[in-house]
């Protein structure tokens, strides 16, 4: 750049200077670019600033129909007692009506919401306590039409009365489950007495069990002692039936041979025949010892048989006997052991309630209500939604402030001038810096007295300052680029940077469309810096967003400065055939 070049770019800013002060109509014009934009910040900053807090005078409509129901002798009316707090509570413009006048007012617009306590809401909260409990309702009539945001405050109003239904169900559950819990906790200390008792009758009987099967074991070992003594005899009776039917077989044939050598009854009377007749009768006799000295012999065998077996069997009993007097101990210590237990774990439980039953019944309700406590930490804490919503707002209000300025002053060709497109771009864009510094300054004071808060007061001013005048610079050189073009550019940014930079809604839930252009979009980046520096820095997103800001800047200048080179005339003939049909 020439020293010439230089000249003629101080002698355009010299000019816009003598311009603006000639006239006192330019003056109070660029007086009104320069306020204009914080209006825009500020005014919508205020009536962000706490709108949940303030719906003392949204209207809100009530019609309480219950009939009460008596719980344990007392008369019960919940409705009455909803009532009687919401007149207490200034959170909503509570309004109490008929059923029909509140169906009225909430369809025509006169209540945004209302709500309908029915008869029958006392009655089904106490039959909490009976058999056959039965779900209290309430009828929430909101009206979505009226008001896209009323709905959301009236859900808030509707939540209040909810919790507090909910706190009157809890006490009567209280009242309710005490009684049932006595009654436990005494059941439960007669069982474990009980079963304290059956315990140690069971282990005695086990003990007289056992005690049994030791006799029968004794008894056991005799019988298997005494078998065994038979056993032993077996083998000698056995040894003399042998003997017996050996001499048997001698005896008779001793005999059959004295029958038949001597016939008595041909033989004379006398001594001889009577000698004869007795050696018969004593053959006779000697065939029938024979005969029952066989039976013997074989009677000795079964009988030294069955002795062996039974000794056999005497031995078998004495080891089951053995085997019974170990298994009743077992079961006896068991089973009394397991009875014992139970009890002790019965008698425990019935101390857990007692102990319960003692709690003060206030603590408890409390606790029932909320068994669990959310205990809330806030990283970074702003003190009101205005304070939260003011860096979207700002940062909104630079852009449009710098869209007014260029839209008013607009920045002018080279064409039919003695400067070049270069020149006429440089030196016309000091006046535009300095106005946009201004106005950052004249909304950053106005939100100050407003009292946004503000974690670094010299990071957040000099963040905001900053944000105008890069949104100028991108601004000024895209409509000094491409003229009436440039303008309908900067109003479509404008409307997608609303919605697509995470100001106000998460970024997260918005389109798709939104998301992907958000990294692309300069709002994006300012919010980011002037959130940083007004309601705590955190550097690892502070400079990233600077820099990102600062390189979109400076990529926008360098290719304006080569559009405005190359078809600055083309863009003038645009402007001139505009002008020429009389509605630009």
């Amino acid at each position: 750049m020439s020293r010439k070049d230089i000249g003629k770019i101080a002698e355009l800013m010299k000019n816009d200077f003598k311009s603006a002060f000639a006239n006192p109509i330019v003056t109070l014009l660029l007086i009104g670019i320069v306020i204009l934009p914080s209006l825009y910040a500020l005014i919508n900053v205020e009536a962000c600033w706490d709108p949940y807090e303030k719906t003392d005078n949204v209207p809100f409509a009530i019609a309480n129909l219950d009939k009460g129901a008596d719980f344990e002798g007392t008369k019960l009316n919940i409705g009455n007692e909803l009532v009687k707090d919401l007149k207490n509570n200034s959170k909503f413009d509570w309004t109490f009506v008929t059923e029909d006048e509140l169906r009225k007012g909430v369809n025509d617009g006169s209540y945004y919401a209302g709500i309908v306590i029915p008869k029958n809401l006392s009655e089904n909260i106490v039959s909490i306590a009976g058999d056959d409990p039965k779900q209290a309702k309430l009828e929430y009539v909101v009206n979505i039409k009226a008001n896209p945001v009323a709905n959301r405050l009236t859900d808030a109003g509707a939540n209040a009365i909810y919790t507090s239904l909910n706190a009157k169900i809890v006490e009567i559950i209280n009242l309710a489950a005490y009684g049932k819990l006595g009654e436990l906790q005494s059941g439960l200390a007669s069982g474990a007495s009980q079963l304290s008792s059956g315990g140690a009758q069971l282990q005695s009987g086990a003990s007289q069990v056992s005690s049994g099967a030791a006799q029968v074991s004794s008894g056991a070992s005799q019988i298997d002692n005494a078998s065994k003594t038979i056993d032993g005899y077996s083998s000698q009776i056995q040894e003399g039936a042998n003997t017996a039917s050996s001499a048997a077989e001698t005896i008779q044939e001793g005999s059959e041979e004295i029958q038949g050598s001597v016939d008595p009854s041909l033989m004379p009377d006398g001594p001889v025949k009577d000698y004869a007749q007795g050696n018969v009768e004593l053959a006779n006799g000697s065939s029938e010892l024979a005969k029952g000295s066989a039976e013997l012999a074989e009677k000795s065998s079964e009988l030294a048989q069955g002795s062996a077996e039974l000794a056999e069997k005497s031995g078998e009993l004495a080891q089951g006997s053995v085997s019974l007097a170990a298994g009743a101990e077992l079961l006896s210590n068991a089973a009394a052991q397991a009875l014992f237990t139970a009890s002790s774990g019965l008698a425990s439980s019935a101390d857990s309630l007692s102990a319960i039953t003692g709690i003060n019944e206030t603590l408890l309700g409390d606790y029932f209500f909320a068994p669990i406590k959310l205990d809330r930490h806030e990283v970074f804490p702003v003190p009101d939604y205005g304070s939260a919503v003011a860096p979207f707002y700002i940062v909104l209000s630079m852009w449009v402030g710098a869209l007014i300025t260029c839209v008013l002053i607009e920045p002018k060709s080279s064409v039919g001038t003695p400067y070049s497109p270069f020149e006429m771009y440089t030196g016309k864009l000091l006046i535009y810096i300095i106005l946009s510094i201004l106005q950052a300054s004249v909304t950053l004071i106005g939100a100050l007295l407003l009292g946004v808060y503000v974690s670094n007061y010299l990071l957040f001013i000099l963040s905001a300052i900053l944000v105008s005048v890069v949104f100028m610079i991108l601004i000024y050189s895209i409509i000094s680029a491409v003229g009436t073009v440039g303008k309908g550019v900067a109003v479509l940014l404008l409307v997608f940077q609303i919605s697509g930079t995470g100001g106000i809604y998460p970024i997260e839930i918005m389109p798709k469309l939104f998301e992907t252009i958000s990294l692309y979009l300069p709002m994006t980046y300012g919010i980011s810096l002037v959130r940083e520096a007004q309601l705590g820095v955190v550097w690892s997103n502070y400079w990233p967003s600077l820099i990102i800001l600062l390189a979109i800047g400076i990529v926008t200048v360098i290719i304006c400065l080569i559009i405005k080179e190359k078809a600055d005339e083309a863009s003038h003939y645009f402007e001139e055939k505009l002008e020429e049909s009389d509605l630009f």
